[in-house]
């Protein structure tokens, strides 16, 4: 008998500490904010305390989801998490994780695909439930610390980045809730984005840490302006064809949250309202991986989510240059 992977619950956590666009200004020591709203549509972020990590924002995130599918952390066969600021270089974070939360039985392993590793994950984890028969539930998380990494000599990035977590349970039903996926990279960007020191190639060593600094997101070089919108229609494309599905036929678009203008833009290539689509980084930022998830759950709580039958679409892109696009059909009454 078949195995069908659904979403069964969502859950999504942002720090309490709100940061609007003065206080960037004022750490920048001059005004980006009337471009940043006008630009790419955020106007304050959330930042985690000094307390907290990337794993503490993921535990957050997961006991929502898991509040909301009536389980308890013991139920969980496997945790991903996905995220590009871990706590540690080794070990995992989802060890951490699995550790604070309490998941004592789950299998884990991180996913660092940079902004793409959460739709990735997604991906892994109904391809686990659909083979692995031993396997029940499975945890789909990510989590984004950026604020760690901020650069205040650097407007093009200290404005845009935030902290967040976001997470889904999986489960196994009788109708099809994974429909499909399709991935695609362009790797000659891998020195474009990024943080680049701490690692391997530039280790935190005395020498380099004077020369460059500590570890911090830096754009190296330019991506063209038009990346997203000649990459994104061929990544939902891939995945849509490969279930018969047309750009028509989906209820609901979750993008990457780094531009709304970017989202309205290919809203309007697609021929699809913007109603089919939701945006959270005007009061969020850019939460990385976990963003088209936290929109999501955003979408649910205002009543505007998925509701069962109809179809959802996640594209996501990141550092790399890496790409995601996972479709799914709804099939949990989130509403009553």
């Amino acid at each position: 008998m078949a195995r069908h992977p659904q979403i069964l619950s969502t859950g999504s956590y942002v720090p309490e500490r709100v940061v609007t666009n003065a206080e960037i200004d004022a750490l920048l020591g001059e005004s980006t904010s009337e471009w940043l709203v006008q630009n790419v549509g955020i106007r304050e972020r959330r930042w985690m305390s000094p307390e907290q990590t990337t794993s503490d924002l993921v535990v957050e995130a997961s006991r929502k989801a898991l509040s909301r599918a009536g389980l308890k952390p013991a139920d969980i066969d496997l945790l991903i998490v996905s995220t590009d600021t871990p706590d540690y270089l080794s070990p995992s974070t989802s060890v951490v994780v699995q550790h604070k939360l309490g998941a004592s039985k789950a299998a884990c392993y991180d996913v660092n695909s940079a902004c793409a590793g959460w739709v990735t994950a997604l991906d892994q984890g109904a391809r686990y439930l659909m083979t692995e028969p031993s396997y029940e539930y499975v945890l789909v998380t990510g989590g984004y610390g950026m604020s760690r990494f901020l650069d205040f000599d650097d407007k093009k990035t200290a404005n845009l980045f935030a902290d967040g977590a976001g997470a889904v349970v999986l489960g196994v039903g009788d109708r099809p809730g994974f429909l499909a996926s399709n991935m695609l990279a362009v790797g000659e960007f891998h020195d474009a984005l990024g943080i680049y020191t701490g690692g391997a190639f530039r280790p935190c060593t005395p020498e380099n840490l004077e020369a460059f600094g500590p570890p911090k997101v830096q754009f190296v070089k330019k991506f063209p302006k038009t990346f997203n919108t000649e990459y994104w229609p061929r990544l939902m494309q891939g995945a849509l064809d490969k279930v018969g599905l047309t750009f028509n036929d989906v209820d609901h678009y979750f993008f990457t949250q780094l531009n709304l203008r970017t989202i309205e833009y290919m809203m309007d290539l697609l021929k699809q309202p913007i109603e089919k689509t939701h945006w959270v980084m005007h009061k969020w930022g850019y939460t990385g991986s976990p963003c088209v998830v936290m929109a999501l759950d955003d979408a649910i709580a205002l009543g505007k989510g998925p509701r069962p039958g109809e179809t959802i679409l996640f594209c996501a892109s990141g550092g790399g240059i890496t790409m995601a696009a996972s479709v799914w059909q709804w099939t949990t009454n989130v509403h009553e």
